[in-house]
């Protein structure tokens, strides 16, 4: 069953690292902002099991806003641990929970076990599609898309091939009120010139050759939603004069039809190329450049964020075996080789890459040596530090192994005992005692540790849960 997902609202950045860090290893979902941030989320959900508020300047007013805006939501208040700071009683009567951080663990799974479990769902787990990373240019963008997400303004997302262009799209159609409409994508350079028009206003049987039934086109698929049109800078200069007439107009007419159709379409293009070269050699309309550039976004080259590599790595695979398109498990020190990349493909090289280890070695840890050749000119470290992202990489401590050791009666022997045995106890030792050695031998990696047990990682994360707060 999945666990609950947690609304963190903190403008201390050191509190707010340590609680998303801990909630996250616990296997919780987090959504982490500061303070001015919290509208932004709770349009974008209204469904959180929980909302964490840190203490500050704004305390009081911040944490009636939050109560009026999510309801019953349980509201956990965090507090300087030692602070002899006395609570108003109007917040008191707010809040559910006061924790005080540091924390302890079992005063930290005391309340988290209090929150209400989301119902089990029958379909497939739904993987985060959002922009994975930590950078500056990462943290930029989503500023970018919270800005503009509102409003229905024409957005223009500029950045190398490869980016994830895209994906900022389909996230700023997400964070936007049309987001229960269609978002619809057309490819503008994979499509002739002469078949863009019928592709993007739709046509009339008997309008062309081969036009034997009537058709809509991606506008009218659109109504209500997204349109994203990408590699607007290859559209034919034919095409950029109706689509200037549909920006400015909002109407537009089937190919063979005289009837006017109107739209409600927003509107998101995105381009690899220079807009303004190519209206200096005439490959582009300034008119429509200034139509479509309302709010530019420029999506950072994966070279400028290598920091982000790991935690794209994570939902790289996260998305692959939410597919069933197989899974692989990267070292340390291979994702440090990684990092030294410049990847020209951006993360659409890096997307490849990790597909092919997927099938080239899907039962064993990917290293260093294992990676192609065009690697190995790198530089391995002896010694790596990574802050390894998210709940998708697991280390259990020596010492919460230990507590899965216990002697087995009878166990080397496979006998039943003359006395009798609890079967149910004699297996749960059995099965700790497997989980022990093989987190042992996976130095206290949970995903790796999990393959050698042929389990999935979320299992064998609730095991190891379950031992804990037995």
């Amino acid at each position: 069953m999945a666990l609950p997902e947690i609304l963190l609202v903190d403008d201390n950045p050191n509190r707010a690292q340590q609680v998303e860090t801990v909630l996250r290893f616990l296997e919780y979902r987090v959504v982490a902002v500061s303070g001015n941030q919290y509208e932004t989320a709770l349009n974008q959900r209204d469904d959180f099991a929980a909302v964490f508020v840190g203490s500050g300047e704004r305390q009081a007013s911040l944490i009636k806003a939050i109560a009026d805006a999510v309801g019953e939501t349980p509201l956990i208040l965090l507090t300087e641990a030692g602070s002899s700071q006395q609570l108003l009683s109007s917040i008191q009567q707010l809040v559910s929970k006061v924790l005080e951080w540091p924390t302890v663990y079992p005063v930290l799974i005391d309340i988290l076990d209090e929150l209400p479990k989301p119902e089990p769902s029958s379909k497939k787990p739904q993987v985060n599609k959002g922009l994975a990373g930590v950078s500056k240019a990462v943290q930029k963008t989503r500023e970018l898309i919270d800005q503009v997400a509102k409003s229905d303004a024409t957005v223009l997302i500029l950045g190398e091939s490869g980016t994830g262009k895209e994906v900022v799209a389909q996230a700023l159609h997400r964070a936007s009120p049309r987001r229960d409409r269609p978002f619809v994508p057309v490819n503008c350079g994979a499509i002739p010139g002469e078949l863009l028009e019928s592709e993007l206003f739709g046509h009339e049987k008997g309008a062309f050759t081969g036009a034997l039934t009537s058709r809509q086109g991606r506008f009218e698929m659109a109504e209500g939603g997204t349109l994203f049109l990408d590699e607007i800078g290859d559209m034919p200069m034919p095409m950029q004069v109706k689509l200037l007439r549909v920006l400015q107009e909002r109407t537009f007419e089937r190919v063979g039809s005289n009837k006017t159709i109107h739209c409600d379409v927003r509107i998101i293009a995105a381009t690899h190329r220079h807009l303004e070269q190519e209206i200096a050699e005439k490959r582009f309309r300034e008119d429509l450049f200034y139509r479509l550039n309302v709010f530019p976004i420029e999506v950072p080259a994966l070279r400028e964020r290598a920091e982000d590599i790991p935690y794209l790595i994570n939902d790289l695979i996260a998305r692959m075996e939410a597919a069933n398109r197989g899974s692989v498990t990267l070292t340390p020190r291979a994702i440090a080789v990684l990092m030294q990349h410049s990847w020209p493909g951006n993360v659409r090289e890096l997307s490849n890459l990790i597909e092919r280890l997927a099938i080239v070695s899907p039962d064993s840890p990917v290293d260093a040596a294992d990676l192609p050749e065009k690697f190995q000119a790198y530089e391995v470290p002896d010694t790596v530090h990574l802050q390894l992202p998210e709940p998708e990489i697991h280390v259990v401590r020596p010492a919460a192994r230990e507590a899965l050791a216990k002697p087995i009666a009878g166990a080397p022997a496979v006998q039943l005992p003359e006395q009798g045995i609890d079967l149910k106890e004699y297996l749960t030792d059995l099965e700790n005692e497997l989980i022990r050695q093989a987190l042992e031998e996976c130095n206290g990696v949970v995903a790796h540790a999990a393959k050698l047990l042929n389990m999935r990682r979320t299992t064998l994360v609730e095991k190891l849960r379950k031992v804990d707060t037995a």
